[in-house]
This record gives structure tokens, sequence and C-alpha cells, in this order.
């Protein structure tokens, strides 16, 4: 069967316990954790509708029924404010998602790991290209969001894609980390291998894996095969280098700045820089900022 190159599903995995946000993320998902006045989880599918995304596949557990909440229908909320007359207010809640946009929901009874919650969709992503875009790590872009530079990009090569960043010499060992020849263009490398969290004196580069990729629907029987790696967990990473000796695979570093909202620090910085540049409140934070003595 021959696969389409047009990308029109992203897979978001948000089955984590989010352990390291604990007790705030003990009744509540770690993805509904808000920066500024949204969600992470709703920033990430911003970014998927901003590059064309209109099927979005969320691949959840029991306890995360509150982000189903969020992109559905709130219909008594929408009728007090339409009660109380905040149109600014209701608008937003309803163009959280666009009319043409579907979310699909998808149970992950067992904690296998990233591969495993990948799998999970592939029954409903079938025999297309698709993305997969981890919530904790919000890309701040002056232009084009990361995963739409990264669609101009795939549709020039038809080829999976994942999004990489130059990671610092001391922490390669929590990344995953690729070996690949850079093109010419100088944002992608044609990859040879990707390792899942090398020891720092034994990685290849210093270029590292972040939360988003393009992937041919090739990675599911790959996934299948792939063994628990590091963590006991089933690694994406391990697929891919599988996929990289079957076919074309490129890394591509991307334009704009991440935050790794997975843990604390990351966190307390997105929240800090998007604040910067949101219209209700960048003015008043810059004046707070300014009067603290950070000595």
């Amino acid at each position: 069967m021959k696969i389409s190159n047009k990308l029109k599903v992203a897979v978001f995995p948000v089955a984590g316990m989010g352990t390291r946000f604990l007790p705030a993320t003990k009744a509540s998902p770690k993805e509904m954790l808000p920066i500024v006045d949204k969600p992470l989880i709703q920033y990430a599918v911003e970014e998927a509708i901003e590059a064309g995304i209109d099927t979005l596949i969320f691949i959840t557990n029991k306890n995360k029924i509150s982000i189903q909440n969020h992109f559905d229908k709130a219909y008594e909320l929408e009728e007090e404010l339409v009660r109380k007359k905040r149109d600014k207010e209701l608008l937003l809640i309803q163009n959280i998602i666009p009319s043409n946009v579907k979310c699909i929901y998808i149970r992950q009874h067992q904690a296998l790991g990233l591969g495993h919650a990948v799998l999970c969709a592939e029954k409903t992503v079938g025999n297309n290209p698709f993305a997969v875009i981890l919530a904790d790590d919000m890309i701040l872009s002056s232009g084009s969001g990361c995963l739409k530079q990264m669609v101009e990009r795939y549709e020039e090569l038809n080829s999976s894609i994942i999004a990489v960043e130059k990671v610092k010499k001391n922490l390669l060992n929590e990344y995953g980390i690729i070996n690949g020849i850079k093109n010419n263009n100088n944002d992608d490398w044609t990859l040879l291998d990707i390792i899942e969290k090398p020891d720092n004196d034994k990685a290849p580069s210093d270029m590292g894996v972040v939360g988003r990729y393009i992937l041919n629907p090739s990675i599911f029987d790959l996934l299948k095969n792939t063994e628990k790696g590091s963590g006991g967990e089933i690694q994406l990473t391990d697929a891919i280098a599988k996929q990289i000796k079957k076919e074309k695979v490129y890394a591509y570093e991307f334009k704009g700045k991440r935050f790794d909202c997975g843990n604390k620090l990351g966190f307390l910085q997105a929240t800090i820089e998007y604040g910067l540049t949101h219209n209700g409140v960048s003015k008043d934070l810059k004046k707070y900022l300014k009067t603290l003595d950070l000595d």
C-alpha cells in the first residue's frame, strides 16, 4: 500500500504519572499544569494544528480524564459565560479545538514506555506518516512552530525526521544521541545511528533528540520487535535505530528555544519566558523582574 506524504495525524503520549511534580500531579495530570494561562498539552496541540494536523490521538490512562474534558465542549460553562456576557472568555474556550480537528483517546493499559505508547496508536494511524509530540518539551519559536518546520522538510524528503538540539556534554546521558552526516543545508543530518542515554564519554555527538518526531508507519513493525531497553521500557529511539538500518531517517535542528517542562526548573523557565511574550502580562512581568534583587 502506498504511503501518503501528507501529514495529518499527531500522537500525544500523555499516560505518564508525572511523579517529578508531586504533590501537584497527585490528582491532576502534569500535562494540565498551566504555563501562564494555558495547560502544557494545549500548547502542544496548537503547535500540531499550526502544522496542518487534523487528527489528534491522545495515548492516555484512566487518571487523565481532565485532558479529554479540556478539549471537549463545556456546555454549562459556555451558558454561564453567555449569561454574564463574558464574550472574550467564551471565545477562548470555544476555539481551543477548531471544528475540523478530531480528537481520539486511546487507553494505554500498561506503562511500558514511549515506544509502547506510540504502538498503541497503530490501528488508528494506519499506513500513514504521523507526528509524535511530547508536551513536556515546549518550544518557543519567533516564526513557524517546530512541527511546522519539520513538516516542510518532511514534504521534501518523504522520510522520518526527528528533532534535535545541541546538548551540554555533562547531560548527554539523559538523551537519545544521534550519530550522522550533516547535510549541506546545515539544518539536518542523515542518520547513521541513535543511542538512548549513552555514557557522556561514549556519546557519538552532542546532538540530542527532543520531543518532536515525524515517523513513517514502518516504525510500527519495528516497535513490535523491540525489546525493553533503558529503564526497562520499550524505547522509541531503539526502534528508530532499527529504522535507520532499513531506510533513510533524518535529524532536524529546529529554530526555536526548548524548555524541558518535565522538571521544575524548566517549567519555571518556560513560565517566565512565555510570560514575557504574553500580551496580557509581559509589561508588568518585566517591571516586576527588574525589582528583584537576584544576588
